[in-house]
């Protein structure tokens, strides 16, 4: 398989550390607008991209963690300042494990957020349940702003409200269906439990409490098989702490950083 273009990509802010941005199965490096705006002001540079298929870039004719590795390597390469840190959310989290896996030499730091390090973290019955509601309701011939919008807010914890949270809502629903298929059956192939035991790098793996897409239980056994893992769980919180409880999530993640980066 020919390797994926390179990515559709903003440069924001202006710093000797750069964070890139990896977003999950839902959205694009759109969704991260606000989260984007909170680590410029921080004193962050910060890089977003779009995995293949999503935002703007052609649906490739398959998606794989590899693949979307590979091609995060390369917009790593062609853009990166003397510090680099990689934050992947949820599918991005999968392929941020992948890439500090393949090219650990660079990246300085890793955050994963709210993700797994195997589609098969909690068993046959998860999986099915999955499957079901992402994928079940587009063979149906329903478009993804049919039911997404509403599929996430089940995914978050009660109550959740806040302007980056209609942000990305409003971004679901320009998903393109086909890319999405493909992302799913990526994540649904990602069976590669041996990774964290071989990341060096101090790793911060930030999950929700009431997350069940990607349980806060699965995210500590993570950190508890890495080098330099640590765990923190966000109380009341679901698949979307940056955008249910920006202020605990970013000092978490600035506290993380600093702590990491000035080794």
């Amino acid at each position: 398989m020919r390797p994926y273009r390179m990515p559709d990509y903003t440069v924001s802010g202006e710093s000797d550390t750069t964070l890139f941005m990896l977003h999950g199965a839902y959205g694009s490096k759109e969704y991260f607008r606000f989260v984007i705006e909170r680590f410029v002001h921080a004193g962050y540079r910060v890089v977003a991209c779009d995995a293949p298929g999503y935002g703007i870039s052609e649906v490739p004719a398959a998606l794989s963690m590899t693949g979307m590795a590979e091609m995060t390597i390369r917009l790593i390469e062609a853009t990166r300042s003397a510090r680099n840190v990689l934050l992947g959310h949820s599918m991005g989290g999968m392929v941020a494990q992948k890439v500090a896996d393949m090219r650990p030499d660079l990246i300085e730091a890793l955050v994963l957020s709210a993700t797994a390090h195997t589609f098969n973290h909690s068993g046959p019955q998860w999986q099915a349940d999955f499957l079901r509601t992402r994928v079940a309701p587009l063979t149906q011939g329903k478009a993804i702003s049919d039911y997404a919008p509403d599929l996430l807010k089940t995914m978050m914890g009660p109550g959740a409200s806040s302007p980056a949270i209609d942000h990305a809502l409003y971004n679901i629903r320009l998903m393109k269906g086909e890319a999405f298929q493909k992302a799913i059956a990526a994540i649904a192939q990602y069976l590669e439990d041996d990774v964290p035991a071989r990341l060096k790098m101090p790793v911060l793996c930030i999950a929700g409490e009431l997350d069940s897409t990607c349980p806060a239980s699965v995210m500590k056994t993570m950190a508890g098989m890495m080098a330099q893992g640590q765990f923190h769980e966000m109380k009341g919180v679901g698949h979307y702490g940056w955008g249910e409880r920006a202020d605990e999530y970013h000092a978490v993640v600035e506290g993380f950083l600093a702590g990491a980066l000035a080794r």
